[in-house]
């Protein structure tokens, strides 16, 4: 992660806090204040280890990991998704690491980000596990709470991690996992991808990485990790549960308290200098990198019915999950309504979506006002859709979980075009 650390501070600039810094609090306030800042801690009062965060936090971060702009970032995790590669180079971990002991996360500056919360705080920890009947491989980015210095508890909600503990828990018997925690963005991105539970998120990083990413061989559990500045090696134990949360999630609201899996860490690896990589609950970070993966779905579902759309974005306003702009290029006059359909139908968490033409750019939310101000006739061209099934991260929802959803057409008419004409881009 350094060289790409050190690439990214050349290109963007970083703060850089020199004084003490508590974990309890203090590094969140300091992360607040520099929302879309690379920010490096570089003395923790109770750890020897820095804090970095940030790595990801705008989608020019995003791009210059995956060596592209800010437009190209679906179309290459399109790719990516189409097209994973087998990892080839496969590293011990005395090669990579000055030193491996036993776990103790007492010796890591896990933050306690507000108030309320449950706890001290993994944020941006990646646990990679394998199905238990299968073998296939999975890595995929949860948060966890601190019981002690070699317990967790950590949020799995219904998906691939989720049925992997299932199956062991069915057998009685612990699944064996590892949690990477400070990596390159590009291989973190990948983690966040929805593939199916056959595929392996880490083939993804490494088209990411075109085809150059190696992993290393776990000591205590038979697993193979994707390089990271800590490595915790443990176990999901069978039939034991413990409270998670209270947790600030996208919205910027307070989750509830659940009963989650308990992970047991036996044995930790850390680089020389190691650092800590810190998500502050609700930032940009973490909007980006939840959300971001999810608009290839709503592209390729919207392609089906439309198949010039351009591009398709989560903005970070709509907390990267409830709010979607697709660009379209407009070919017959139902297109717009068609594709909040399929937009609406493809994530089912988003709640309003606006369709706007090519010659805006989803990206500015400027030119996304100024297509709704001067291209939308509310009776019709606004799609009101009530009593749908919903996010339950969206605080606006009703208790059994439904929604109204709103789709916005704000695509020029076809038989009226140069009356919409955008002057200072033609002439």
């Amino acid at each position: 992660m350094k060289n790409f650390l050190n690439a990214l501070e050349d290109k963007f600039g970083a703060i850089r806090i020199e004084k003490e810094v508590s974990t309890s609090f203090e590094a969140a306030k300091i992360l607040r204040e520099h929302p879309k800042d690379l920010v490096i801690l570089e003395n923790i009062a109770e750890s020897e280890i820095p804090v970095v965060s940030g790595l990801c936090n705008t989608r020019e971060k995003i791009a210059h990991a995956l060596s592209t702009e800010v437009a190209g970032i679906l179309p290459i995790i399109v790719e990516g998704m189409k097209t994973p590669q087998p990892i080839q180079t496969v590293n011990e971990v005395s090669d990579i690491y000055k030193t491996s002991k036993k776990a103790d996360l007492s010796e890591l500056p896990v933050l306690t980000h507000y108030q309320r919360d449950g706890g001290a705080y993994l944020t941006s920890g990646v646990i990679i596990a394998q199905d238990p009947e299968s073998g296939t491989r999975n890595a995929s980015i949860h948060r966890m709470l601190v019981l002690d210095d070699n317990h967790l508890t950590v949020r799995i909600v219904p998906r691939h991690l989720y049925t992997y503990h299932q199956r062991a828990e069915a057998l009685d018997e612990p699944l064996e996992i590892a949690i990477a925690i400070g990596m390159n963005p590009a291989t973190l991105l990948a983690t966040t991808t929805s593939i199916p539970i056959t595929a392996d998120e880490l083939e993804v990083a490494n088209s990411f990485h075109q085809g150059n990413m190696g992993v290393v061989q776990c000591e205590n559990v038979d697993l193979q990790v994707p390089e990271a500045e800590i490595i915790l090696e443990g176990k999901i134990l069978p039939g034991e549960r413990a409270d998670e949360g209270p947790f600030v999630d996208l919205t910027d609201t307070y989750d509830v308290v659940r009963q989650e899996p308990v992970i047991e860490l036996e044995k930790m690896h850390l680089k020389e200098n190691a650092m800590y990589h810190a998500i502050l609950p609700a930032g940009f970070e973490h909007r980006l990198l939840q959300g971001l993966p999810q608009e290839p779905r709503i592209f390729q579902a919207v392609q089906n019915t439309v198949p010039t759309v351009q591009n398709v974005v989560l903005t970070e306003g709509g907390c990267c999950w409830l709010h979607a702009a697709v660009s379209i290029q407009k070919q017959t006059q139902g297109d717009g309504k068609n594709v909040m359909m399929a937009a609406l139908a493809a994530h089912p968490s988003l709640k309003h979506v606006v369709v706007v033409d090519e010659d805006i750019d989803i990206f500015d939310p400027e030119d996304l006002e100024y297509a709704m101000a001067t291209r939308v006739k509310g009776d019709d061209d606004i799609l009101i859709v009530p009593k749908a099934r919903g996010s339950s991260l969206d605080p606006a929802a009703l208790p059994d979980g439904t929604t109204t959803k709103v789709g916005v057409d704000a695509t020029k008419p076809l038989d009226k075009k140069d009356k919409f004409e955008r002057v200072s881009l033609s002439e």
